[in-house]
């Protein structure tokens, strides 16, 4: 197997094992996050249903991304709160709980999102 193919194996293995364990609901959604590059994105969703209820990015922001990132969790956090949301289950999918990740997870936190 060529290391290239091997790597996208076992990052796709990480993230359904990761995904198999959380399961978003109304009353408490799912909170994904998606890393690329450049941008952060956030989406609570609410797996029972198949929607996305509020979601939130980055784009356009500059600066520190690991700034933009604590910025990204108050946000949807507020969109939240609008929505009556009080608790979600995180879904870091296949990324380490550090860095940006856990910047938005911490912020979510401090603005009265329970995570």
């Amino acid at each position: 197997m060529q290391k290239k193919n091997k790597k996208s194996l076992n990052r796709t293995l990480r993230q359904a094992r990761s995904r198999a364990k959380i399961f978003g609901t109304t009353e408490r959604p799912r909170l994904s996050v998606f890393r690329s590059n450049k941008f952060t994105y956030v989406q609570l969703i609410d797996d029972s249903k198949g929607h996305t209820l509020a979601a939130a990015s980055t784009k356009g922001e500059k600066g520190k991304k690991s700034d933009s990132a604590k910025k990204l969790g108050a946000a949807i956090a507020e969109k939240a709160k609008k929505l009556g949301v009080k608790a979600a289950v995180f879904n870091r999918s296949f990324y380490r709980y550090h860095g940006r990740v856990k910047a938005i997870a911490e912020a979510a936190r401090e603005a009265g999102l329970k995570i």
